[in-house]
């Protein structure tokens, strides 16, 4: 196993669950929330108290395997575990094209999967490419089913995928009843019982009506709320998709349309993929985008924001944010450009190295007076006593950091040396808050600063 940011994790501090629970120096609150590899069409499941992410795997096509190199190219599942969604494991491989005997190990089509648990049984739902032809000749996509006893694995794929099924993107819904339902995409969305051994149709699939009958609707994701059942599901109203839903009163409905979830990626993302789970209290969209990929969108990766309901049960409109969830400790790396909010005039974002893009973002701030506001920092109970910033400046300059906003407490004023090379620096703390507060990096006088992190130490 390994930590998906390659930190090993030092500090753990107990918090109540409003605060998300475990806090460690790798404070990975952020978006994107997997930073060492692409993570597409994230499913979110909640297990034994932790949240567990089984995704798809996107990369680029390899040389020399007749694939189009401008599309999908995806040859595995990995799942990940996390107590808080701010630290996030890596448990592995638990599928590949290369050890299910039917999928065709040259078409790398691992698509969009799901996780089930029954019985004390974990069902891992995947689509892939059949490398022989069915009844009706089409060999296309088969949608498989791996079994483990727990939520990491091992997984052990069945020998056939569930006859009767020709699609991807599986979700599969556990009602009140006990009885299980899965839905999968192809053309329309359709819906079937499942059998007891959740691995046989019990019914035949029907596709459901009423839903968007221009532009490609794929990926459903249904959950029950109070009664009432959400079918979500990412829809082409334009010229990429946007995540929309309808409600029922029942898991096969009818469904009647009801509004959109999140909104066109505004990083041009083709696709949209989404889950939904509640933990300890909250409601989570996780989704995906290209953030780490802005010149291809299919390497992808995960995203979490919260999600809120009206009173009436509707969804409110999610708005993607680089901030994420969760509390980030003061002890750890804070990337100030996964901000909550920003001075758009006056502070941009970049990639560090744009041949890495998993080495992460800078801010810059281009002038005295700009600022970023980064949420939901736990400066705990222990005096801290210095600021730590990796930064640079040609011109030299010096930081403001304060709590809560431009009328908050002055923290610390970080003096910025000249120089053309990235550099650590120190400051001593002016004051040393306690608890959680929001932080904001102003600008406060000199020439263009750019910064990489920001953390601070109790000596």
């Amino acid at each position: 196993m390994k930590i998906s940011n390659k930190m090993e994790p030092k500090i753990k501090t107990t918090l109540s669950l409003f605060l998300l629970s475990v806090i460690t120096l790798s404070s990975l609150a952020q978006n994107p929330i997997i930073r060492d590899q692409f993570t597409a069409d994230p499913t979110a499941r909640v297990f034994n108290g932790k949240v567990y992410l089984y995704p798809s795997h996107d990369i680029l096509a390899p040389p020399g395997k007749n694939l189009r190199k401008d599309w999908f190219c995806m040859a595995d599942y990995h799942v990940f575990s996390s107590e808080n969604l701010t630290d996030w494991t890596d448990h592995g491989v638990i599928v590949s094209q290369n050890t299910v005997t039917w999928v065709d190990s040259t078409s790398y089509s691992m698509w969009a999967p799901d996780c089930i648990e029954k019985n004390g049984k974990y069902y891992f739902y995947f689509p892939a490419n059949k490398n022989t032809a069915g009844p009706n000749g089409r060999k296309g996509f088969g949608i498989g089913v791996a079994v483990a006893d727990k939520p990491e694995g091992p997984y052990i794929p069945q020998p056939e995928p569930i006859k009767g099924i020709f699609g991807i993107d599986p979700n599969v819904l556990i009602d009140k009843d006990g009885q299980a339902y899965i839905y999968y995409s192809m053309g329309n969305i359709f819906v079937a019982k499942l059998k007891e051994n959740m691995l046989e149709l019990d019914s035949e699939p029907k596709a459901i009506p009423d839903l968007p009958s221009k532009g490609l609707k794929e990926g459903p994701w249904v959950v029950e709320r109070n009664g009432m059942y959400y079918l979500t599901f990412p829809h082409v109203e334009n010229k990429i998709e946007r995540l929309e839903y309808a409600m029922g009163n029942s898991p096969v409905g009818p469904f009647k349309m009801t509004g959109v979830i999140m909104d066109e990626s505004p990083i041009n993302c083709w696709t949209s993929h989404q889950s939904f789970i509640e933990f300890k209290g909250q409601w989570y969209l996780f989704y995906h985008q290209n953030a780490y990929s802005p010149k291809f969108d299919k390497n992808r990766s995960s995203c979490i924001d919260s999600l809120f309901f009206n009173s009436d049960g509707t969804i409110r409109k999610v708005t993607p944010t680089w901030r994420g969830v969760g509390i980030s400790a003061a002890t750890g790396k804070i990337e100030i450009d996964r901000y909550s909010r920003i001075d758009e005039k006056g502070v941009s974002i970049a990639f560090l190295d744009s041949v890495k893009p998993f080495d992460g973002w800078k801010a810059t701030f281009s002038s005295p007076g700009v600022w970023a506001t980064y949420n939901s920092v736990d400066f705990g109970r222990k005096k801290l006593k210095t600021a730590e910033v990796k930064c640079r400046s040609e011109k030299g300059g010096t930081l403001q950091i304060r709590t809560n906003g431009m009328e908050g407490v002055v923290i610390t004023e970080v003096n910025i040396p000249a120089g053309k090379e990235w550099n650590s620096v120190a400051s001593r703390l002016i004051k040393s808050p306690k608890g959680v507060h929001n932080l904001t990096v102003m600008l406060k006088e000199g020439g263009m600063v750019e910064v990489d992190w920001l953390r601070f130490k109790v000596r």
